[in-house]
């Protein structure tokens, strides 16, 4: 009865979650989003700390390429709102919520800029770059995979747009990188 139990349980935890788009601001009380929501905002966060601080020290290196990476970081920070906010609000059904904890997770590039760079300004090197840029890539990774990839797939079940989405970020990325590098 276990193994039938847990079966269950599983697809359930698949299983599309029924909304009413009847109610203007309808929620659908779904703890795990607004679980997945916050999860994401804190590793968002803790990702833009050092955009923040590569951003401000790019720019005072060479104030062409620190313009350059500050708008590739700002058209990749629009899909990572996107992340915050829409489980959020669909578990809520506050957008003012929803917008607060994106504008938080945002704000921390800002804040690690200036705190990174009080905090390291006598340590910079390449080693500890690549310490804070691969921890905070492993913990995003782990969330898009754990988390966002398939509650993605929960509300779309028939795979409509879930994976073109995918690409599309993808794409996304991919131009502000080059826009990084060649721009």
């Amino acid at each position: 009865a276990g193994d039938a139990e847990a079966a269950g349980d599983a697809e359930a935890a698949r299983a599309p979650l029924e909304v009413d788009e009847s109610t203007k601001g309808a929620s659908t009380s779904d703890p795990r989003l607004a679980d997945m929501g916050m999860m994401t905002a804190l590793a968002i966060g803790i990702h833009n700390f050092p955009e923040g601080l590569a951003t401000f020290v790019a720019t005072l290196d060479d104030p062409a390429v620190g313009a350059s990476l500050a708008i590739a970081i700002a058209i990749h920070n629009i899909p990572e709102g996107l992340c915050v906010s829409i489980p959020i609000y669909f578990a809520t059904g506050d957008r003012w919520k929803a917008f607060r904890w994106a504008l938080l997770s945002g704000v921390s590039e800002i804040v690690g800029a200036l705190l990174g760079w009080v905090i390291l300004k006598d340590h910079f090197d390449n080693l500890l770059y690549g310490i804070v840029f691969g921890m905070v890539g492993g913990m995003m990774i782990m969330i898009c995979l754990n988390e966002l990839i398939p509650t993605a797939h929960r509300y779309d079940p028939a795979d409509k747009v879930v994976t073109k989405s995918i690409v599309a970020g993808m794409a996304v990325m991919a131009a502000s990188l080059c826009l990084f590098v060649y721009g």
